[in-house]
């Protein structure tokens, strides 16, 4: 084990291979084409399929095959055999040394929750998260949501779904994820990205270590055809948005454990949008 920790270490040392490491731990549990990695993070293909291999090597990632495309995911059960190593070796089992900030396995308080969801324009995905939530659980959770690149309205198409499925879009406006970092801003329980742009892009490092997933959507805003066939795109968004709601707020979230509520976040995560729908 310290043999295999020592090359991960020296693998994560290098900034290109860990970004694409850090990349594929904020999509989990997505699996990525090697070609959209490399668009991302503006790496030649050759020398990201080198990073990859070399990643695969260290068993840190897995990677199959869907049809003719190859996909890459992060090796959860070996990452964490990586880190646990590393707090039960290094800091001599005491983790509250090297890990001050952590939260810890015990169970979340039973109290109001702070909910953030995010996507890149905040005009659609995650202000339909939002107004869903409000509704279905405003009672157990504040609910918010940002962009990281916010447009300056909200997509007509979104807000008139919201309308015709009776929510109240007045609270509702475009914000910058910047809101929800620095001293004024609440303390997060839970953030969520609902996009995979937005999953790509480097987010601030929350405070308090919120839980976090990644319920990637398609985007209907890029829906083309007939205003019909758009509204339909946005039609399906928010059913599938609202089904994994549903099973969030099912979770007993104050009887479970962090570890056990990560896991629960992240097997909500794998559904696939067309299921959901």
């Amino acid at each position: 084990m310290e043999k295999e920790t020592a090359e991960q270490l020296s693998l994560l040392g290098h900034p290109q291979r860990l970004a694409v490491f850090r990349l594929l731990m904020r999509r989990y549990p997505d699996r990525i084409p090697a070609g959209e990695l490399a668009s991302v993070l503006d790496i030649k293909a050759s020398t990201m399929s080198a990073y990859l291999s070399a990643l695969m090597r260290s068993r840190l990632i897995v990677q199959e095959r869907s049809g003719t495309s190859l996909l890459y995911s992060v090796h959860m059960a070996n990452v964490q055999r990586f880190f646990e190593y590393m707090l039960a070796d290094c800091c001599r089992g005491r983790p509250e040394i090297c890990m001050p900030f952590s939260t810890g396995s015990g169970t979340m308080s039973d109290r109001k929750f702070n909910v953030l969801f995010i996507c890149t324009g905040n005009s659609a995905r995650s202000i339909f998260a939002e107004s869903i939530m409000r509704d279905v659980a405003g009672d157990r959770f504040n609910v918010f949501s940002a962009g990281t690149r916010p447009n300056s309205a909200l997509n007509p198409f979104a807000i008139q779904v919201l309308k015709d499925k009776g929510h109240d879009v007045t609270p509702l406006r475009s914000k910058n994820v910047s809101e929800f970092s620095g001293p004024d801003a609440p303390d997060l329980d839970f953030v969520f990205t609902v996009c995979n742009q937005a999953a790509n892009e480097e987010c601030p490092a929350w405070e308090g270590q919120p839980v976090s997933g990644h319920w990637g959507m398609p985007d209907p805003v890029k829906a083309e055809g007939t205003d019909a066939q758009k509204a339909l795109a946005f039609q399906q968004t928010y059913g599938a948005l609202r089904n994994r709601i549903l099973a969030f707020t099912a979770l007993p979230i104050s009887s479970l454990d962090r570890i056990g509520l990560q896991a629960a976040v992240d097997d909500i995560g794998r559904i696939s949008a067309e299921d959901l729908a």
